[in-house]
């Protein structure tokens, strides 16, 4: 929606990201719904946890608060990674954890179609 637009716009502004990366992961987690709520109970465009957004200091259930605070997590993983998009988008999907433990996007088929999906939509 245009107010998903705006939202994606002032945050990616906000921590100095490109917004049409931010708006390829909001497409690739939840096609830009907010009402999107996943089985393991991730909230919103961003698809945050609940735990993840507290920590952020955001309300997902907000779509301001929850576009702020993927987009927030995502500065966090570019910042992590030197940089570089590959790795942040895999830590967004899989954790940082994951990604430093395997030097790179980790051998899970979930992680590594989820980092393809959101490169295919933001090239």
């Amino acid at each position: 929606s245009n107010e998903t637009t705006r939202f994606i716009q002032e945050a990616a502004a906000k921590y100095g990201l490109d917004s049409r990366l931010v708006a390829a992961v909001a497409e690739a987690e939840s096609s830009g719904n907010q009402s999107e709520v996943s089985d393991v109970g991730a909230v919103g465009v961003m698809q945050l946890m609940p735990d993840t957004a507290a920590g952020l200091g955001v309300n997902p259930y907000n779509m301001q608060g929850n576009v702020e605070g993927g987009t927030k997590y995502l500065r966090e993983m570019l910042d992590t990674f030197g940089g570089d998009v590959k790795k942040a988008v895999a830590a967004y999907n899989a954790g940082p954890n994951a990604v430093k433990a395997y030097g790179g996007v980790p051998p899970y088929a979930e992680t590594q179609n989820y980092v393809m999906s959101v490169l295919d939509i933001y090239r």
